[in-house]
């Protein structure tokens, strides 16, 4: 497996952080290496495909790291590594937003599936948001009356309806929702609702 995503490796034990970049590089993956949370949260990496970190570490903890990522805005998917005796921080790190948790010592495999799972969907709320982003632009170039046209529709009004309650005629009515498709670049109605759902998401869904 290949990805351009790195994963990020957060752990104060040298040991861990060098065993891991040499696993994850070996299977194709984009590796980078940190010491301590604090060190991850100040280098502020544009591109997260995950996180990988220990539960137990000095300063910022898992959990903690967790806390303040969501702070920020964007948690991308973060696995936790624990021991045995970790159970209580594991619940509460899922708690706080991590993907999954891994007790040590694992096998090797179980960790790769992980990330891969991870990985995954860090790519899918990349395009999401990508389509988001896209479709908010579009939105953007409407008129004020197209948008009033566009809510009629959304709410699942007939035209006739939308004309009523904006004093025009429904034949007007069609010519702005015939701008509105085009603009928005939607084929049909299920589309455009599609999209005017999809630019209502919030970023962190």
């Amino acid at each position: 497996m290949s990805s351009d995503a790195p994963v990020h490796i957060v752990d104060d034990d040298l040991a861990v952080r060098q065993a891991l970049a040499f696993l994850l590089a070996t299977d194709g993956l984009t590796v980078r290496v940190h010491d301590s949370a604090t060190a991850f949260l100040a280098a502020e990496p544009e591109r997260v495909g995950c996180v990988v970190t220990d539960v137990r570490m000095p300063g910022i903890d898992g959990v903690e790291l967790l806390h303040r990522l969501r702070q920020r805005g964007s948690l991308p998917p973060v696995i936790v590594m624990t021991g045995h005796a970790d159970v209580a921080l594991a619940v509460a790190a899922m708690k706080a937003g991590a993907v999954d948790f891994i007790e040590k010592p694992f096998d090797d495999e179980v960790l790769l599936a992980s990330i891969r799972s991870a990985l995954a969907r860090s790519d899918r709320t990349a395009k999401r948001a990508s389509e988001r982003d896209a479709v908010r632009a579009r939105l953007a170039e409407l008129t004020e009356r197209e948008r009033q046209v566009l809510e009629g529709l959304i709410a699942g009004k007939a035209n006739k309806v939308i004309g009523l309650d904006l004093g025009i005629s429904p034949r007007t009515v069609e010519i702005y929702r015939a701008n509105v498709m085009s603009k928005l670049q939607a084929g049909s109605l299920s589309e455009l609702v599609r999209m005017a759902l999809i630019a209502g998401q919030a970023d962190g869904d």
